[in-house]
């Protein structure tokens, strides 16, 4: 037996490394160089506000139309970068990124891993892998973007804090709402998951996450009010600081409709879309909690989140990796060789390749608006409204709710599956036929 299992623990170490090779030759032959530009951007606005005494959103980016968008207390979180080394500041913005990206990456794939009794460390470095070719956090790696830092504040929320069943301590789960209050206060687009506490009925956590939303911009107007009264009257509403609505990293609803139509993009067709969008992602999140699987509505509100954003470019598209990985999850959770595990694999495969692919940018400087430009150039917009349809539901048995990502079924003999109608099909340890 040890013989075997050093055998195992060295292949998997082979496949790993030469994942890994794979995956580094591909970065270097296809992920594009931005040189931290977003990074840039948020270092020069701090040196600007706080160094040379300007005005914080009066800086633009040398060279660029681009300047810091975000609100007064992301500012105010950003402002030890005024005084770091440039070098340095890249190496806390990488450091950040790795570090929040791998525990979200754990949360979610180490409770499929017990489930399905894989090796634990061999399934997160493979998906780690997976996720490190992903063209979305590749783009927030090269960007020096904020994705996975808000993503991160807010999975500790909703998988920690709110969810039923969580082993964290009732003096801390107290504090439920926290984490998406300051993601909102940082960014205002987290707040959809404000949105996502009222429709599920979660009005503690809700009224929390509004409170330390409200408390943080009012410390951070009380900290800068000349920058805090420039970013809500003006900074705020001046869409040409984050750049055209066209571009076709714009993977969201309202770039569809902008690309249709350039000159003239229908603001009653976007928002007719958004509610329509809305209302379906706010019966399945409140079907997903009534199930008691949590956190497939924490990844339906990520993917809606991106669809009804004006502007989602093309890294904001980190928040599908929880939908995408809980696609492989169903599948698995389903009888081997049966359709619906082949349907589930197979979005996922495709979902994934597409995103890795960079199959949008062909459409940079081509017209988008006849049926290979309409089809190809919101080919990721395609796999959110895919997810945001299809992605399962599953019914958690009663008495275990929790870990999130994944119920462990030891000791429980099945695995109830349910569809969108509410009905429930349970799934024994025979049915799965899944090696071991």
């Amino acid at each position: 037996m040890p013989q075997r299992a050093a055998g195992s623990t060295g292949r998997q170490v082979a496949i790993v490394v030469a994942l890994a090779v794979v995956v580094a030759g591909f970065l270097a032959v296809a992920a594009e160089r931005h040189g931290f530009f977003d990074l840039k951007v948020y270092y020069g606005a701090m040196h600007h506000w706080l160094r040379d005494g300007g005005e914080l959103y009066d800086h633009m980016k040398p060279f660029s139309q681009y300047g810091f968008t975000y609100p007064p207390f992301a500012a105010f979180l950003m402002s030890p970068m005024a005084f770091l080394p440039w070098h340095l500041a890249i190496v806390v913005s990488v450091t950040l990124t790795v570090v929040t990206s791998a525990l979200v990456l754990w949360w979610l794939v180490d409770p499929i891993a017990r489930r399905e009794g894989w090796t634990r460390w061999f399934a997160f470095a493979v998906a780690a892998c997976l996720v490190a070719a992903y063209e979305p956090m590749r783009e927030t790696v090269n960007f020096g973007q904020v994705n996975m830092l808000l993503l991160f504040l807010v999975a500790v929320d909703l998988l920690w804090l709110v969810a039923a069943g969580s082993p964290v301590p009732r003096r801390w789960r107290r504090f439920a709402g926290v984490g998406v209050g300051l993601a909102t206060a940082i960014k205002l687009t987290p707040g959809i998951f404000i949105v996502y506490l009222l429709v599920t009925r979660r009005w503690r956590a809700a009224i929390t996450a509004s409170g330390t939303a409200a408390v943080a911009t009012l410390v951070a107007a009380a900290i800068a009010p000349d920058a805090a009264r420039e970013y809500w009257t003006q900074a705020l509403w001046n869409t040409d600081r984050v750049g055209a609505l066209d571009f076709v990293s714009n993977q969201s609803l309202r770039g569809i409709v902008a690309r249709i139509d350039p000159l003239h993009p229908s603001t009653v067709a976007w928002l007719a879309l958004v509610l329509v969008t809305l209302l379906w992602w706010a019966w399945r999140c409140r079907t997903a909690v009534a199930a008691g699987d949590e956190v497939t509505g924490f990844a339906l509100t990520g993917v809606v989140g991106c669809l009804v954003s004006p502007v989602t470019w093309v890294h904001h598209l980190v928040w599908l990796i929880p939908a995408l990985i809980l696609l492989v999850d169903n599948a698995l959770a389903a009888p081997a060789r049966s359709r619906r595990r082949r349907a589930l694999l197979g979005f996922a495969v495709v979902g994934y390749l597409v995103l890795v692919s960079r199959l949008v940018w062909i459409w940079r400087n081509q017209d988008a608006a006849n049926l290979a430009g309409f089809v190809g150039s919101n080919a990721y917009v395609w796999v959110s409204i895919g997810l945001l349809l299809f992605l399962p539901v599953r019914r958690a048995a009663a008495d275990r709710t929790w870990p999130p990502a994944a119920r462990s079924s030891a000791g429980q003999g099945e695995n109830p599956v349910a569809d969108d109608a509410g009905q429930v099909t349970h799934l024994t340890e025979g049915d799965r036929g899944l090696s071991r």
